[in-house]
């Protein structure tokens, strides 16, 4: 029977009465048993059991039976009356199980045997994902945790995998984990998924192009306003200081529900369109300082109470109108009581955790002989499917009323696993064998067994202070802390951990389990109204951000005995003053600039700054005016100014001091006040001074094996070494497209790769490579068309080779981050679907230079590069697809004047074990092979020269070499001829000329260096100079890696580079130098035209911007580095393109020198040109625009 009035869990209650006889007059024996009819398999369960009137000893047996097992959960033997609960373990199970719950009670003279079913259902643990902060911008962290509670916020003890991190477990029951987002990461909404089994968990949050909010908004306004109100409150703070602003208010009156508003209807909107405009009031009043009280006048709507339907004439509305008269049931009379019964008074607030609650249940008993002069009621409390207490009251009745009635209190103790909701059921067996019963549910506060208290010591700090926070829980406890900028807050309030969204999971949990039931048997007709130290705390000391503003606390703590959440904890970060220094990012030698330092007092009360610059003998300072101690009052700021001339090159930093001191010198007519924390703010930052000209970089490199103005030598034992040591500049050069991208993503495979193959990788490297892969893959994932294509700027028409060049990389990268499967598999089915009959792949898509796919030009080339990437994935040859490609390919290679196809080809036939083929075409490629003091490179033809295709022409020929099963002494004999020069082709950075060059010629050395790799060896590297002075490079295994550099003090002159020992050393000299501008065009010329309103503070170029000048960033169409400016254009032979570029002078600079204005081919870097331009107006604030 179902009973009102119960909302969570079901029960089954077991009222058994046996007797001998029916003219026995003696009391029988009764016995009920109450247990869950749902219970969590393999938790701690509860069931309660009473015996009544028992006449001799009796015994009870409980037990659980399934699968022909038999599971003792109580054996209870007594001559006496008891009440009691007994805990016992469910069983584990994986599926739901309905098991046989069977209840005996025997004696000498006695025996009953009742038999129930209960569901037996399996462990589902609650788990949150908690991030940060709800919202990043672009390249910022995302720091997430994982936390797994079982149904009673106990720590789940299941090792629990995590999407993403595949062999990442849970430790401590908290997971704390973080993933970069890339610079160029899209905005939108981002997804955390969980899984846990078959069970997904999300978490969603934002990436968005932000600024933190400067200030709050506080509207003291109530739930109503009178529609005589004439005023009304706005409040702005800034982190409690008032900000001067302007403040706009709309105040709207919305739509009432039964509002009956206009339509409109004509032939194009049939169906008729809502013609309605909610009355708003505006108001704009600006203010110096809001933050005090500022009231804005309220204009009252006019509000008409009977609105109107308009309809063309044409449709007549149609109106009925009724009246209907509703009759109540008759209630009984109030002392009218046709029977027993129990109610559970109601409790108006939520019960209060920690206090023991009084509940009062009212009860009647009518007609019933009480032969003991009382009857037990008995009660029990359920939540999450668990009973948390139980016990039993006395009820005295009178005997000589026919209806006894009354009320009972009992004491309910509410504890932390009560919380969100309690369910109290009471009941009772009288006399006459009847059993009443009443169930209530009672919401509790939410609250948890594990307290956990936070503090900062001291609650108020400066910037760059050390502080304490003191945290407070159980012993043995698990934290997890985090502080969040308030200001996030206010972007993206209501995103906090709180009680109510840890407690909401209970309710969603037990959502399956809400139907209630009490089952009584035997025919009695019931009757039913409805890680922390074992002291327990833990002090964590940190730094304060050099940031003004709040932070908020977010701390919850896991323990044994359950969870906990603190309170919010703020520590509000404020300096009483501040700094703020105005300078450019770079000025040329001669040059020089008005450095400005800004001081801001924030205080209530006066102070006396003193400013003071660091001396240093980088630049010169010259005072414009009197710098001395100054008085500076409440909200106030002033300014003070030198002249800075910068005296060498390089990178210079600059500081200046700012202190409040004490004076005897009166401000304002009061006393200068000194702050006790904060006196001093300190800012420094970098200035870069270049030389004039034109800058350019010659790079000499030797594979050495034992048998200058700003010039440097290095010596580093591994040939990938250099490469090692910039993975994220191989290329100086700026990206923006797909295939751009990729040239710094795939080389940290091929090194990563080599690593791995020598047991070499360390935890640094490897975490230093797969940051710039985890960024290389997100950021190739905005060039991915909805097919599974590649394009160049991520729209238009799928490009073959390009998908075919991701599709390899991020084969090779899965192993060592993550890559996403179904990305992988729409991407060779979307290629696979481009195969043409005859086996060839078609070109798709266009790049911007045909050099940029290196030499994949026609369909051979790009089928034997698509080719090649499938059977680099490890793709077998009889795959249709491969064989298919195979036989394209092998009917083409009767042609071989294509010096690129050919080195491809026969790298490609490699990988498909065909020797025969590969024989053939390495045998060709010698014979065309331009070899010269022992070095072997290829060209794509005698009279095509491109250094960008001879490296990567010369790097398949390497992979050909090397990549065979077998491989003879001839062939590493081979291959290093080709290696060492190739080694002489890498720039300053570890890479080559262009991006595709780059890729190949890395995966080359790195295929080399695997081969030839030996643990032992050692070399001196000696660098002799022209005036005799040495530089030792000791070169080892345990340094092979190191990249080790001398500056060489000569600036000319003839050095000597001398190997001795037993290994090989990769030598590099890089010279640095600038020139005049060149005036020489080659295949390229540019010219530069100012437009420039002296009058104005804004200008229009180019690459590299003149100092004290800014790019308008709206402008740009690709993106920006320092003060240089970068544009990417396809340009066609013989049509000029013209571009303007807005600037805007930030920092006026005096002495302005010639600004370079740069163009070359990306694909061809050697084709060039430069000019400069000189900016027209006088020193001062000038702009303007650059043709």
């Amino acid at each position: 029977m179902v009973l009102p009035g119960l909302q969570v869990w079901r029960w089954i209650l077991f009222a058994c009465i046996h007797w001998l006889c029916v003219c026995q007059e003696t009391p029988r024996p009764v016995y009920m048993v109450a247990i869950p009819a749902v219970i969590q398999a393999g938790s701690e369960a509860k069931l309660c059991a009473s015996l009544l009137q028992p006449n001799e000893t009796l015994v009870m047996t409980i037990s659980l039976m399934a699968d022909g097992q038999n599971k003792r959960l109580l054996h209870e033997s007594s001559d006496q009356e008891f009440h009691r609960c007994f805990q016992f373990q469910a069983p584990h199970v994986k599926s739901d199980k309905v098991q046989n719950f069977k209840v005996e009670v025997r004696g000498a003279t006695f025996l009953s045997t009742e038999e129930r079913r209960v569901l037996i259902k399996p462990y589902s643990p609650m788990t949150f994902i908690q991030t940060d902060k709800p919202i990043y911008n672009p390249g910022q962290t995302v720091y997430f945790r994982v936390v797994t509670l079982d149904t009673h916020f106990s720590p789940d003890v299941n090792q629990n995998q995590i999407g993403q991190w595949v062999n990442t477990t849970s430790s401590g029951n908290i997971l704390q984990l973080s993933h970069p987002l890339n610079s160029e990461a899209p905005v939108g909404s981002y997804t955390i998924v969980v899984w846990i089994g078959e069970e997904k968990i999300y978490h969603n949050f934002k990436v968005e192009k932000y600024v933190l909010p400067k200030f709050e908004i506080k509207m003291n306004l109530t739930d109503k306003i009178s529609v005589v109100q004439e005023e009304y409150e706005v409040k702005v703070y800034t982190y409690g200081q008032p900000v001067p602003g302007k403040a706009g208010v709309k105040l709207c009156r919305p739509l009432v529900d039964n509002a009956v508003i206009p339509i409109t209807i004509d032939e194009r909107n049939p169906q008729g369109v809502p013609d309605y405009t909610p009355p708003c009031h505006e108001e704009s009043i600006e203010v110096w300082m809001i933050g005090s009280l500022v009231t804005l006048p309220f204009a009252p709507f006019q509000v008409s109470d009977t609105p109107q339907v308009e309809y063309p004439g044409y449709r007549v509305p149609y109106f009925n109108r009724g009246q209907h008269v509703l009759s109540l049931i008759q209630p009984a009379a109030p002392d009218s009581k046709p029977s027993s019964s129990l109610a559970i008074q109601k409790v108006a607030k939520p019960l209060a955790c920690g206090q023991a609650v009084s509940i009062t249940i009212r009860y009647a008993i009518v007609g019933e002989t009480v032969p003991k002069g009382s009857v037990d009621v008995f009660y029990l409390a359920l939540s999450r499917g668990v009973i948390v207490q139980h016990g039993h009251v006395h009820v005295t009745v009178q005997q000589d009323h026919p209806v006894a009635e009354g009320v009972v209190t009992l004491k309910l103790a509410v504890v932390p696993e009560m919380a969100p909701v309690v369910q109290l059921l009471v009941y009772s067996m009288l006399p006459s064998e009847t059993v009443i019963a009443h169930s209530m549910n009672f919401r509790t506060e939410k609250c948890f067994r594990n307290k956990v208290l936070v503090e900062f010591s001291p609650s108020t700090a400066v910037p760059g202070e050390e502080n304490t926070l003191h945290l407070s829980a159980q012993p043995g406890s698990l934290c997890g802390l985090s502080a969040v900028d308030q200001s996030v807050g206010i972007m993206e309030p209501g995103t906090r951990l709180d009680a109510d969204k840890v407690t909401l999971l209970t309710e969603v949990n037990n959502s399956g389990t809400a139907i209630p039931t009490v089952l009584v048997v035997l025919g009695i007709q019931p009757v039913t109204t409805a890680d922390m130290e074992e002291s327990g705390s833990a002090d964590v000391p940190l730094t304060v951000p050099d940031t003004i503003t709040t932070w908020e606390t977010e701390v919850f703590c896991l323990a044994p005995s359950g969870f906990g959440l603190a309170p919010l904890v703020e520590l509000t970060v404020f300096q009483p003053f501040f700094l703020e220094l105005t300078l450019p990012y770079s000025v040329i030698r001669g040059e020089h600039f008005e450095l400005k330092a800004t001081v801001f007092n924030y205080l209530s009360k006066c102070i006396m700054v003193s400013v003071t610059p660091a001396l240093s003998s980088d630049y010169t300072l010259t005072p414009l005016r009197d710098v001395q101690d100054s008085c500076l009052c409440a909200n106030g700021r002033k300014t003070f100014s030198w002249t800075m001339a910068p005296s060498v090159l390089g990178v210079l930093n600059v500081s200046v001091s700012a202190a409040a001191v004490q004076s005897h010198t009166a401000c304002d007519n009061g006393v200068v006040n000194v702050p006790e924390r904060g006196r001093i703010d300190t800012v420094t930052r970098s200035l870069l001074v270049k030389a004039e000209g034109t800058e350019k970089t010659h790079t000499y490199n030797w594979l050495l094996c034992p048998t200058g103005q700003g010039q440097s030598c290095f010596s580093i034992g591994d040939i990938l070494g250099r490469a090692l040591n910039n993975l994220d500049g191989l290329l100086q050069m700026p990206y923006g497209c797909g295939e751009q991208n990729m040239a710094l993503l795939s080389p940290n495979i091929y090194i990563l790769e080599y690593l791995r193959n020598t047991k070499q990788l360390t935890p640094a490297i490897l975490d230093k490579a797969t940051k710039f892969l985890t960024g290389g893959y997100q950021r190739q994932l905005n060039y991915k068309n909805a097919d599974g294509a590649y394009s160049t700027f991520g729209q238009g028409l799928g490009n073959t080779w390009l998908t075919a060049f991701v599709l390899r990389s991020f084969g090779k990268a899965q192993s060592f981050i993550y890559v996403d499967p179904a990305t992988m598999a729409q991407s060779k089915t979307w290629l696979e679907g481009q195969q043409g009959k005859h086996g060839c792949f078609r070109i798709l898509g266009k790049l911007l230079n045909n050099r940029m796919k290196g030499g994949v030009t026609d369909e051979v080339t790009l089928t034997a590069y698509i080719t090649a990437s499938m059977l680099e994935l490890n793709m077998s040859v009889s795959d249709p697809v491969v064989d298919h490609s195979l036989s394209c390919l092998k009917n083409s290679t009767s042609d071989l004047s294509n010096t690129y196809a050919t080195a491809l080809l026969a790298y490609t036939f490699t990988l498909a074990g065909d020797m025969e083929t590969r024989a053939r075409l390495l045998q060709h490629l010698n014979t065309i092979s331009f070899q010269e003091g022992g070095l072997l490179h290829w060209s794509q033809s005698s009279s095509e020269t491109s250094p960008s295709l001879e490296v990567e022409i010369s790097s398949y020929v390497v992979l050909a070499s090397l990549s065979a099963p077998s491989r003879s002494t001839s062939d590493l004999g081979y291959a290093s001829r080709i290696v060492r020069w190739l080694v002489r082709q890498q720039n300053a950075y570890g890479g080559f000329s262009s991006t595709q060059d780059t890729v190949v010629a890395l995966q080359a050395l790195a295929l080399y260096s695997t081969r030839v790799f030996s643990r032992g060896g050692a070399s001196t590297v000696t660098v002799r100079s022209p005036s005799g002075e040495q530089c030792l490079f000791h070169v080892n295994q345990s340094n092979k890696l190191l990249y080790q550099e001398r500056a060489l003090q000569d600036t000319e002159g003839k050095y000597s580079v001398e190997v001795k020992g037993s290994a090989c050393a990769s030598v590099q000299v890089v010279l640095h130098y600038n020139i005049p501008t060149p005036t020489r065009s080659t295949t390229l010329s540019i010219q530069v035209t100012p437009d420039v309103d002296c009058n104005s503070k804004s200008l229009r170029p180019r690459r590299d911007l003149q100092n004290g000048f800014d790019p308008n960033e709206s402008v740009l169409l690709t993106f920006l580095v320092g003060t240089s400016a970068w544009i990417s254009q396809k340009l066609t032979s013989l049509f000029p393109f013209h571009i303007t570029l807005d600037i805007i002078q930030e920092v006026p600079v005096q002495n302005l020198k010639p600004a370079v204005v740069q163009i070359y081919d990306y694909y061809q870097p050697s084709d060039q040109a430069e000019t400069e331009y000189v900016f027209p107006c006088k020193s001062g604030f000038q702009a303007g625009e650059l043709f």
